[in-house]
């Protein structure tokens, strides 16, 4: 059973690893697709999705959950806002990466993190440690650093960051799993981007049919690229602790970083290296201080069971499972870059 489970475990691992590597490298795809625009991307990225989405939970028959959503329109209505939400956010990265800004767009997965923290402490009145606090004021310092750095405010980043934020709390509140989540916010967006691609073609702005069957190709594969990590990270998921989780979803912003800086060769002048670094102290302290928290939670638990009793201290349980959630950061969601 042992072997099992560490065998188990070691698939989890390479399924996460493959999941955020693949969100990570994902700026050396969008390229191909030029001379498509970021909303022409953006368009077929909805309509293929939905239909590889769809063929998937048609091949497991997995459908009972959309005539439910029908029924709750509350739960359709937020639904409705996380397609909003998350389409803004891929369009953003799309044209980021397509316009040359790989290592703005990247700080902004860095930093989520850290906003996400923010928008619980003012939307949802959640009580922050003094190292949490700490964390959210350096990155706040760093966000200053980075704005001198810029002559500007780093929007991408900001915009991607409050999104994928605002994407992920909507998401907590509707519940619903990876692929049927997926498949009803690209129903939501498939009208409106098949009536755009088919006005695009009509006037003669589509770049589907008019360069090349490889082209069109590489167009159809934006619902693969958004489809296949989701897949991978579906089966980390069930395998590997949510602390886990949480650490290889730094991965992402990491490969993207340094495609930015290696690969598409992106300028960084010392003040900006001062605002990642700022970003990444940030980090470090969020991470460590999750972790102890988690181990805490943790020995209380397995202090808790030694002692004889027919029950655990349900306030310990809770304890543990909050912890262990904080220690993997943002919910690692479904959708990506």
């Amino acid at each position: 059973m042992a072997g099992k489970s560490r065998g188990e475990q070691r698939i989890g691992l390479l399924n996460g690893f493959a999941a955020y590597g693949m969100w990570g490298l994902v700026p050396l795809f969008w390229p191909l697709l030029k001379p498509a625009g970021a909303v022409e991307i953006l368009a077929h990225r909805m309509v293929w999705s939905l239909v590889l989405v769809g063929a998937a939970l048609l091949v497991i028959r997995r459908w009972s959950w959309a005539g439910e959503l029908l029924r709750q329109p509350r739960r359709l209505a937020l639904i409705t806002v996380a397609a909003a939400v998350i389409t803004v956010n891929w369009g953003v990265y799309i044209w980021a990466v397509n316009s040359g800004q790989v290592v703005e767009a990247s700080l902004g997965y860095f930093i989520n993190p850290l906003v996400t923290i923010a928008m619980g402490v003012l939307l949802l009145k959640e009580r922050l440690r003094p190292v949490q606090w700490a964390a959210v004021g350096i990155g706040f310092a760093a966000v200053l650093v980075l704005t001198v750095g810029y002559g500007r405010p780093p929007w991408i980043s900001l915009i991607l960051a409050f999104s994928f934020a605002t994407y992920g709390l909507v998401k907590k509140k509707v519940n619903l799993g990876g692929l049927e989540s997926l498949a009803a916010e690209t129903a939501i967006q498939f009208l409106p981007a098949l009536a755009y691609l088919l006005w695009l073609t009509a006037d003669g702005g589509s770049t589907f049919a008019t360069e090349g069957a490889g082209h069109a190709a590489l167009l159809a594969t934006t619902g693969v690229v958004t489809a296949l990590p989701l897949v991978c990270f579906g089966a980390a998921a069930i395998r590997v602790p949510l602390s886990t989780l949480g650490l290889l979803q730094y991965l992402a912003p990491v490969f993207q970083f340094l495609l930015g800086v290696l690969y598409f060769r992106e300028a960084m002048p010392p003040e900006r290296w001062a605002g990642f670094a700022l970003v990444w102290l940030a980090l470090t302290l969020l991470t460590w201080d999750a972790l102890r928290t988690a181990r805490r939670a943790a020995r209380t638990l397995r202090a808790e069971t030694r002692v004889p009793s027919t029950t655990i201290a349900t306030g310990t349980v809770s304890a543990v499972r909050n912890a262990e959630s904080v220690a993997s950061g943002p919910e690692p969601l479904d959708a990506k870059p």
